[in-house]
């Protein structure tokens, strides 16, 4: 039997010059919010297919002003939507675990952001399963850039080391590992995935899962086209 347990999403709105504004150039403000949308879009379809996931979404941003809101209002009413709180980003993603736990009390916690859309049910399910099954109090996933994509911890309350960790830095995922294992926790290293920050790294993300939107927003740019 699967063991249920908290997928968490922490997303941002994707308004025109507020999301992916480091992809501009080549792409246009509106041509990045598109990108940041299938991202989040691509992420959704991929949390919601976890066998055993509670999906959760912590939200910031105004929705009605975003790129594709119509789909994404849709898609958001398949989760748990909770507002993000916080007056930095540490603070928000602390807030959020601890939020995702008052709705679903007592379950382990997945946490990733909108943006690696590569994901999988599968390799979401990897992702959880050493902190599901595999007898560890924590799990981080490593980005390229030195940060992090994903945070599996056994309880959600050791989200609270997040607060002070300066985050958005190429020693943010040392520094969350120090951070966790500070609090009594032993991490365990998960995949190592490229999240996305550049052109460069959109491209890149987008070889790796060709047929979904985010592919196909990214090669909009430049008018290249994906069949």
């Amino acid at each position: 039997m699967t063991r249920p347990f908290i997928l968490l999403v922490v997303a941002k709105a994707p308004v025109p010059g507020l999301a992916k504004t480091r992809l501009c150039p080549p792409a246009t403000p509106a041509q990045a919010a598109e990108i940041a949308a299938a991202a989040l879009l691509d992420t959704l379809d991929a949390v919601c297919a976890v066998p055993g996931a509670e999906p959760v979404v912590a939200m910031t941003g105004d929705l009605g002003a975003a790129a594709r809101p119509i789909e994404i209002g849709m898609a958001l009413r398949y989760v748990t939507t909770i507002p993000q709180r916080g007056h930095d980003f540490g603070a928000r993603l602390a807030n959020a675990h601890a939020d995702a736990a008052q709705v679903h009390a007592g379950l382990p916690v997945l946490q990733i952001g909108m943006d690696t859309p590569q994901v999988t049910p599968e390799s979401l399910a990897a992702a959880a399963a050493p902190v599901l099954h595999g007898g560890h109090d924590s799990m981080l996933g490593p980005a390229a850039d030195g940060g992090w994509w994903a945070l599996g911890l056994a309880e959600p309350r050791h989200a609270q080391a997040l607060k002070d960790v300066p985050m958005s830095r190429e020693d943010t995922g040392e520094r969350t590992l120090r951070a966790l294992t500070a609090c009594g926790l032993r991490p365990r290293r998960g995949a190592l995935l490229s999240d996305v920050d550049t052109m460069t790294d959109a491209r890149s993300v987008a070889a790796a899962c060709p047929g979904g939107r985010f592919a196909r927003a990214v090669a909009a740019v430049g008018g290249r086209a994906v069949a």
